[in-house]
């Protein structure tokens, strides 16, 4: 599959996952596309905790007990950023778009091996969930989980995905929102 392929077909999927399994070597390869993404000033904040252990798979599953993809996934990557990272331009910090890019490449990954996932950012910032999966990860003080991806092997084989708004309504050439956009 090509990468326009990987863009059109990525899709958040929340449903329930099979039982077939997800390698090793998958998830290596996966998280090594994440971990090529660019980031500020060539600082490679983002850290990856790769969760594919049988018992430790369960131990995150109860975790977010409405989020099918959570409770079926058969691996779990989860972006690790470091709250007490020193600046690295001046006064500023990109760990957000470091692991946002690095995170990108890893969805489109997941696709392109056929697999499904879906991007879990807003549930880690509530009601300590972050601190319980830093928990269960072992993360020493000042590392935050910060996105967590269950990924598996989609159950529902041809699940309804959002429409996206056209080209027109949000890009132009030159201008923002000038004329027509295939000039």
């Amino acid at each position: 599959m090509d990468v326009f392929e990987a863009i059109e077909k990525r899709h958040s999927y929340r449903g329930p996952f099979t039982d077939d399994p997800v390698s090793r070597d998958d998830l290596r390869r996966i998280v090594q596309a994440g971990l090529l993404a660019p980031s500020g000033c060539n600082a490679q904040t983002t850290t990856f905790v790769i969760v594919d252990e049988a018992a430790e798979v369960a131990r995150l599953r109860d975790l977010h007990p409405r989020n099918q993809a959570m409770r079926s996934a058969r691996a779990y990557i989860v972006g690790v950023v470091d709250k007490t990272a020193p600046p690295v331009y001046e006064e500023l910090s990109f760990q957000v778009e470091d692991y946002s890019a690095a995170v990108e490449n890893i969805l489109l990954a997941v696709t392109a091996l056929g697999y499904a996932t879906v991007w879990i950012d807003g549930w880690l910032r509530r009601e300590g969930h972050a601190e319980r999966i830093g928990e269960a990860l072992g993360l020493p003080e000042g590392k935050v989980a910060r996105v967590i991806l269950p990924i598996g092997v989609a159950q529902e084989t041809n699940p309804k995905r959002p429409e996206k708004k056209p080209f027109e309504e949000r890009a132009w050439f030159n201008r923002y929102g000038a004329g027509d956009a295939s000039a």
